[in-house]
């Protein structure tokens, strides 16, 4: 076997294996641009919603204003929040919903008037369920879950 075959076949080995180095890379890169991306999406999904209620004639009714509920939901007046409200008594960084582990719970933030969870005072973060009822001043929410 003459040298210039000898080059021939390991120049040919070399651009195989380059070829397969620059795939591999491709795949890798693919695989983490899919697992970010279903991340992104899982994060911007909706779980739920909140249901702003008013009381009329003793009765709590429905508002037609609703909130969608995300794996972290913050609620108050600063217009950072997830959910910002317009209510005097609200703390900026009022409250915060959050998904652990599959069970929802909620957290006042150390707000100054309180989080009420069904007319009790949240002193810690505590599970909430579907159709309880959250207060923040004078606005109630109820909690609408998707399971």
């Amino acid at each position: 076997m003459s040298n210039d075959s000898t080059l021939l076949i390991l120049r040919c080995a070399g651009s195989a294996f380059l070829l397969l180095f620059l795939l591999t890379v491709c795949v890798v890169l693919w695989r983490d641009y899919r697992g970010a991306a279903a991340q992104i999406e899982a994060s911007r999904r909706t779980h739920g919603r909140l249901v702003q209620l008013q009381d009329v004639g003793g009765r709590m009714v429905a508002m037609q204003r609703t909130y969608s509920l995300l794996p972290l939901t913050s609620i108050g007046r600063s217009p950072t929040n997830t959910i910002p409200i317009d209510e005097p008594f609200a703390s900026s960084e009022h409250a915060l919903i959050a998904l652990r582990d599959g069970t929802w719970w909620l957290e006042d933030r150390d707000s100054r008037n309180g989080t009420l969870l069904n007319d009790v005072p949240v002193r810690q973060p505590v599970i909430v369920t579907d159709g309880d009822m959250i207060g923040i001043g004078s606005l109630k929410f109820r909690i609408d879950l998707e399971f």
